[in-house]
């Protein structure tokens, strides 16, 4: 017998004997796929989202809130045509058809404090929900919403301040003393600027008012340029909103910058700085204030977290072609 015929023999051999073992395996139940098994790989979650890094001897935890996806709407960027955006979608290996918007806030642990930046889109009345997992995943990382001394609001878009509160209507975070940007209480709470737009859109006004609401001495204002907390100071970064703010955190001479609503998915705005996207509220001071963000942190070789970034949301910055390219950091599994 000649060689390649005895090795296609013994193949055949091969596969079938190993055919013969596996059904005798499955009927003694030994390795088989049981229905347990079958159900687990199939579970619709990941596991909890959490990712922790220091600056300096600051220790900062990247939280999961989970994302939202939604058939791409026609206007999602408003100066682009909704072709070049599939484009722009498929040519980052993303869906052409469909916008995926992930949400991140972040615990900094400083000064013996702990302080959360933005809240998330809180609970959710759907039990498979998406997004409003910042409670679950703050449990799997080990904090108590209890033990948080302070949040800090980037701006009153409903996934920065929903998280206040909840299910049942009571705070959610009962002991932290709640600072917010001074020019964005005053434009959100100004019964004025609620009268000038449609009735149609004041749907984000009646919800600032609802979570903000009999909170008291709780709640504290701020202006930009100024310490925070503890290692944690306030810029201004407005178009997103009339009083949108950033956040850099600092310790032992390293910084993170924060950059909230600076940009919404990076795939989109930060390669294609010009393009606005359809939540900002001053479109054009929104893309200035982009490009002045980026160049900086781009200039100083700074890491970002961003709160519409991938999970863990958290990267560096380079000036490609014009835009802006995220490299997300490598995962680390220690501290």
């Amino acid at each position: 017998m000649h060689r390649e015929s005895m090795n296609m023999d013994m193949t055949r051999r091969t596969l079938l004997a190993g055919t013969a073992v596996a059904a005798s395996a499955s009927a003694l139940g030994i390795g088989a796929a049981t229905p347990a098994r079958a159900q687990g790989a199939a579970a619709p979650q990941q596991a909890p989202g959490f990712y922790r890094h220091k600056v300096g001897d600051i220790i900062v935890t990247q939280i999961n809130d989970g994302e939202r996806t939604f058939p791409l709407p026609d206007s999602f960027v408003r100066n682009q045509k909704k072709g070049d955006v599939s484009k722009a979608l498929e040519a980052s290996f993303l869906p052409g058809d469909k916008m995926t918007i992930p949400f991140n806030p972040i615990v900094v642990g400083t000064g013996g404090q702990l302080v959360l930046i933005d809240t998330g889109n809180g609970p959710q009345p759907q039990a498979n929900a998406t997004v409003g997992l910042t409670a679950r995943n703050l449990q799997a990382a080990g904090i108590d919403p209890k033990s948080i001394n302070t949040v800090i609001i980037s701006h009153f878009h409903g996934d920065h301040i929903n998280g206040l509160r909840a299910a049942d209507g009571s705070l959610a975070f009962p002991n932290a003393e709640i600072k917010v940007p001074a020019a964005e209480w005053a434009f959100w709470m100004s019964d004025e600027n609620m009268n000038k737009v449609p009735e149609a859109a004041q749907g984000a006004f009646k919800n600032a008012r609802r979570v903000f609401a009999n909170l008291g001495d709780k709640v504290s204002r701020f202006d930009p340029n100024k310490e925070v907390a503890a290692g944690i100071t306030a810029i201004p970064t407005l178009g997103h909103t009339p009083g949108h703010n950033s956040f850099v955190v600092a310790s032992g001479g390293r910084k993170l910058m924060v950059s909230a609503d600076v940009t919404n998915r990076p795939e989109l705005f930060l390669r294609n700085p010009g393009w606005h996207v359809q939540f900002d509220m001053n479109a054009q001071q929104a893309e200035e204030t982009r490009r002045k963000f980026y160049d900086m942190v781009v200039a100083e070789r700074l890491p970002v977290a961003g709160f519409h970034f991938p999970f863990p949301s958290l990267g560096h910055v380079e000036k490609v072609n014009g835009g802006y390219l995220l490299v997300p950091v490598a995962w680390s599994p220690v501290i």
